[in-house]
């Protein structure tokens, strides 16, 4: 199934299921639990991203040539970092380039998205799939200059600021991506190639992450697993290229489909506001 969230005329938020003439079914129940489709065709009026995550972590350096263009080891363990729930961004909604903790160094990150569906706890590689509800696109928009020198050695600070996850524009069902590691994946920049590869360049692939992520810890359902980033970001180019306002950002995933996002500046806030 390709499910879709969505908000109707009346502001509602309801999730549902892609027909293959296009229109959508309304979904009633839990999307993580009981639920069915309705005869009730949605009326799209914003398509959203399509969940709102419980928790989102990030892998990083987890493609073999990403990590050769970055001059970095292959790591002996995936790398993990945490984006907050809020830095989720709709398609088509715009990403926008941090002005009051400024900077001029936001890239773009194409990435396969996995969604957890049932609780995950030391659980085997073998079963790892099992856990999972489906598959959707990301792009872990990262400011390089927090996350290299502004975040006190850590990199949530240059993850995690709002509108930095984008995710969508559908979540497709494991039962329709038998192997989540034999997908193409491709970025664009105003509709110039930066990305294109395929997630068999994984490091670790997606069953190994959560096995790994799932070790003494309990991945709940709703977790949102980011599993890297291929070679042909902003920053190993030379010169560098940064996201500017007026930019669209696409992420393409083979069986999923492609995200797109608009680019603009943080919005300033008005005389005499508080900015909080």
């Amino acid at each position: 199934m390709q499910i879709i969230r969505y908000r109707d005329a009346a502001g509602a938020i309801h999730h549902a299921v892609r027909q293959p003439d296009g229109s959508a079914r309304r979904i009633e129940g839990d999307l993580y639990g009981e639920f069915h489709i309705t005869e009730e065709v949605a009326a799209v009026r914003q398509l959203l991203a399509p969940v709102q995550p419980l928790a989102i972590i990030g892998i990083g350096l987890n493609y073999r040539r990403h990590a050769e263009e970055t001059g970095a080891p292959l790591p002996e363990q995936p790398v993990v970092f945490m984006k907050l729930p809020g830095a989720v961004q709709h398609p088509q909604a715009p990403i926008r380039l941090p002005r009051h903790l400024r900077s001029d160094q936001v890239d773009f990150e194409g990435e396969l998205a996995v969604v957890i569906g049932r609780p995950a706890r030391n659980v085997r590689r073998q079963d790892a799939l099992r856990h999972v509800l489906g598959y959707t696109c990301a792009n872990d928009v990262s400011a390089r200059d927090w996350q290299k020198l502004g975040g006190g050695g850590q990199w949530c600070r240059g993850k995690t600021f709002d509108t930095f996850c984008p995710l969508g524009p559908v979540l497709v069902t494991a039962d329709e991506l038998a192997d989540p590691n034999r997908l193409s994946i491709r970025t664009t920049v105003n509709g110039r190639e930066m990305q294109a590869s395929n997630t068999a360049d994984m490091i670790f692939e997606v069953a190994r992450l959560i096995e790994f992520l799932s070790g003494s810890t309990t991945l709940m359902p709703g977790t949102v697993i980011l599993t890297g980033t291929p070679a042909g970001v902003g920053m190993a180019r030379q010169p560098p290229v940064w996201l500017c306002p007026g930019d669209t950002v696409s992420v393409g995933i083979e069986g999923i489909g492609v995200l797109t996002n608009p680019v603009e500046a943080e919005p300033q806030p008005s005389a005499g506001g508080s900015g909080a």
